[in-house]
Formats: C-alpha cells, structure tokens, sequence
C-alpha cells in the first residue's frame, strides 16, 4: 500500500530538531508540506534544521484548497487546517499531526492519523531505528511532551 502523509509542523520540527526527519522520507512513499505549514515553520528561529530544509527546498510545498465550513467550525490553527483540508480533498492521504484536538477533527472526518509517535513505533518495526526508546528519549530531551504510560505502552509492545 502507497503511503502518502501530508504533514504539519510539530512532527517535521521535532524530528528535525534531533536528526530523524529522514523517516519521514524512509516510511513514506510520498511527503508533501502545506504552504501554511511551511509559512509556520519559517516563521521560527532560522538555526532550525525544520526551516532549513524547508528554505532549501527538501520538502515538495503544496497550496491546499479552502476549508470546508465543518473543518473550520473545529477552530483549528492554519496548519492543522490546511493538512486536514488537503487530507479530505485528496483521500488516500494520511495526516500528520501531534495537536489533540487536531487528531480527533481527523478522526472525525475518518482521516487516516498518525504523530511523531507513530512515526518513530513505525521506524522501529521496519528496523530503520535500533531503539524506539533512544529516539523518544532524545525526543523528549528537547521539549517533546509524550505522556509516561503511552510511552510505556508503546515501547512494551515493540518488546523494549
């Protein structure tokens, strides 16, 4: 099966920030970045490796077409809004999202979810990582906030 992901900032700047965006590019068969997303990123400090590689052209940018009434009724913010806009306009997409509210508006509108979590469990059961573990830590060393028991959880049923 094809995996196309469209991704919003907090997993490409997390992964980014500890050298595993690549990932991204490992898992999926295709990646593309909404332009609100990009303009998000770009909007942060420029020694970060996120808007780096965004100003260098490594990520494929797309416009997404406008919201429908119902998605934007769940006040989300511009990124979260245009990935879900594009994943309800282009099904077969997955959205990209670490932000609650936002995962569940996907779920609401049966958007295929998965967050940097998923991501680095996925990573790991492909064997492009050696330790799930190492990279949550390395996460979670840089302000990543991913609760005790699903980390537990996570990592006992990848038997580490």
């Amino acid at each position: 099966m094809t995996e196309r992901w469209v991704l919003n900032a907090s997993p490409l700047i997390v992964l980014a920030t500890v050298g595993y965006e690549d990932l991204i590019r490992q898992l999926a068969d295709e990646v593309i970045v909404p332009g609100a997303v990009a303009r998000e990123i770009m909007a942060g400090p420029a020694d970060d490796r996120a808007r780096q590689q965004i100003d260098r052209g490594e990520w494929s940018l797309r416009d997404t077409p406008t919201a429908p009434d119902e998605l934007l009724a769940w006040d989300l913010g511009a990124g979260e809004t245009a990935v879900m806009a594009y994943a309800l306009a282009n099904p077969g997409w997955t959205a990209i999202l670490d932000d609650g509210a936002a995962r569940r508006c996907a779920r609401a509108f049966s958007i295929p979810v998965k967050g940097t979590l998923g991501i680095v469990l996925l990573a790991k059961r492909r064997g492009l990582i050696g330790s799930a573990a190492a990279v949550l830590q390395s996460l979670r060393h840089h302000d990543f906030r991913l609760d005790d028991a699903l980390i537990a959880a996570a990592l006992k049923e990848l038997g580490e």
